[in-house]
């Protein structure tokens, strides 16, 4: 029997050859999404070989858009804006218009119509969250002011850019193919603005009176069932049915919905757990976007339009950086700040995507449009990591020249006595109640986790924290491995375990390391890697419920090998 369909065909043949191209650009020290474009364009209809269905490819990038657009939501922190409001404001509003102002003129020069040109310039105005994260993790500066400021920055880009998802269909409605040529007067452009701003206020407004209450409550009670595949389903469900409710009740779009439900959730204290299960789908269906996305650009481009290739990649790489720089500069931060802002935002990702295909969709943007933004968009991502490279080479050097004030971490909690103490990587369930009771009997400890939440409870239970990835060098070398007594693995992920006993023992061979397992391939693995013993936590559950059982009256006469019947 014949199961072969285009919707197993794009899925299959998208994931697999996203996987092999997404590896090769991690193994290469590029981001995986341009892996995941280039598998689009090498499945796409302007590259020899098979050829996926666009329509499907489509209808799966709407809900990778969707779960995108959730998981901005769902990480999204008010507070990292407010605490550098005065310079992450007014600082992303100015780059946002220079850099659309800048494509404005390149679409100008090729003969294109002043919306079409507004719509490619605000493209290439944003950047990708995915890069700039992992840029600031490698170099330890999330926690550091410049850090604080570039994740600020982005928050307001990516406000910006669910407003502009709001309102790019009125002004195709209003100015576009769509309205048809008609003149429309000042009152009724104002009235069709109005009319969405009403829509969505109510959106907003039922998000708020009941969406904060019955998310959250939803939650809990499917929480208190134990069953994890239940809530998983009732995270994806809450994530996609609010999108979808936004759009049918309120004409809001599929995305904005999904951001609203990922804020919601972000309130709950499940919030962690929520984000963690929905992971995986999350990530599976943001490959199929990029792969969707991939699958639009044509190579051809490169050789017909060569110049505007270069100019777009010119905005994205050095007009807006040289915007972000000089506005850092004007409000009095150093060199080296300013430098750094300019380097994370010199490369666009998944909001220019979005934007640029919503702007094709409603014809207020061609096709050449999203072909140079996408062009642009590999260029940068695949040339961002040089840039910091040379911004890294610049510190080495002028250290000692350029005088830069220190910058002092944002809570950074109590300060490490490094020198015989206990690393403890994982402050979850198990992380928090080993570091507690370690402490309690006296041993100083220094936990490292990479959720951030996780890090700030350390700190108000007066615990040393270190954010960040346990097998990053420069993460462990924070902990000071050469001088710790003890190491001890409680994240739950044996690869990532196994990476980082493997750089605790090039840093400490001496080192006493403790890994957490949870079969027994994972004991091997963990001990293959260095760790001195593994401990599997069902087995060790088994024996302790074991040894109570044979601590009660029925089978205590067992113990002493008599007969295991209590009298009568």
């Amino acid at each position: 029997m014949h199961h072969d369909t285009s919707l197993i065909d794009i899925v299959a043949v998208g994931l697999a050859l996203a996987f092999v191209l997404g590896a090769l650009a991690n193994r290469l020290r590029l981001s995986p999404l341009v892996g995941y474009l280039i598998a689009g364009i090498c499945v796409g209809p302007f590259t020899p070989g098979f050829v996926a269905d666009q329509e499907i490819a489509n209808q799966l990038a709407e809900i990778g858009v969707m779960l995108l657009m959730f998981g901005v939501g769902l990480h999204f922190s008010m507070q990292d804006l407010l605490e550098v409001k005065w310079i992450a404001i007014p600082g992303a509003v100015a780059q946002i218009a220079v850099a659309t102002l800048l494509g404005w003129g390149v679409a100008w020069l090729m003969g294109w119509s002043h919306l079409h040109g507004i719509v490619f310039g605000f493209s290439l105005a944003t950047a990708s969250t995915v890069v700039l994260l992992r840029a600031m993790e490698e170099r330890r500066l999330l926690e550091t002011v410049r850090g604080k400021i570039a994740v600020g920055w982005l928050i307001v880009e990516d406000m910006a850019c669910v407003l502009a998802l709001v309102m790019m269909p009125v002004i195709a409605g209003l100015f576009g193919p769509q309205a048809g040529g008609e003149s429309h007067s000042f009152g009724s452009v104002m009235a069709s603005i109005g009319w969405t701003f009403v829509q969505l206020g109510l959106f907003v407004a039922v998000m708020l009176l009941v969406g904060r209450r019955v998310i959250p409550w939803v939650l809990e009670r499917i929480a208190a069932t134990g069953s994890r595949e239940l809530f998983t389903l009732s995270v994806l469900a809450i994530a996609l049915g609010v999108a979808f409710g936004a759009a049918a009740l309120f004409g809001v779009s599929f995305a904005l919905g999904a951001f609203f439900a990922g804020m919601m959730l972000n309130e709950s204290e499940l919030s962690h757990k929520a984000a963690n299960d929905s992971l995986p789908l999350r990530d599976a269906f943001a490959v199929l976007f990029f792969v969707s996305v991939g699958m639009l650009f044509d190579p051809k481009i490169l050789l017909e339009h060569p110049w505007q290739v270069l100019g777009t990649a010119a905005i994205i790489m050095f007009g807006k950086s040289a915007a972000a720089f000089l506005i850092v500069r004007a409000f009095g931060h150093p060199k080296a700040t300013a430098l750094t802002i300019s380097a994370s935002l010199a490369q666009i990702g998944e909001f220019a995507f979005i934007i640029a295909g919503l702007g094709v969709s409603l014809q207020i943007l061609p096709p050449t449009g999203q072909a140079l933004v996408l062009a642009g968009a590999l260029i940068s991502i695949m040339l961002n990591p040089m840039i910091f490279m040379l911004l890294d080479r610049w510190e080495a050097r002028h250290r000692e020249e350029v005088q830069v004030q220190p910058e002092p971490e944002v809570q950074p909690g109590p300060p490490l006595q490094a020198g015989n103490h206990a690393i403890v990587i994982g402050y979850g369930r198990v992380g928090s109640e080993l570091a507690n009771v370690l402490r309690d009997r006296g041993v100083p400890v220094v936990i490292i986790d990479d959720n951030s939440l996780h890090v700030d409870r350390a700190h108000a239970a007066g615990i040393p924290g270190i954010r960040g990835h346990a097998a990053s060098d420069k993460v462990l070398a924070e902990a000071h491995p050469e001088s710790a007594s003890i190491a001890i693995l409680a994240i739950p992920q044996p690869l990532e375990a196994g990476e980082a006993i493997a750089k605790l023992r090039a840093l400490n061979p001496a080192l006493p390391v403790l890994a957490r397992a949870h079969s027994d391939a994972e004991v091997k693995h963990l001990l293959a890697h260095g760790a001195d013993g593994a401990v599997m936590a069902e087995r060790e559950l088994a024996y302790s419920l074991a040894e109570m059982v044979m601590s009660t009256p029925a089978y205590r006469y067992a113990n002493r090998g008599d007969v295991a019947v209590p009298p009568v």
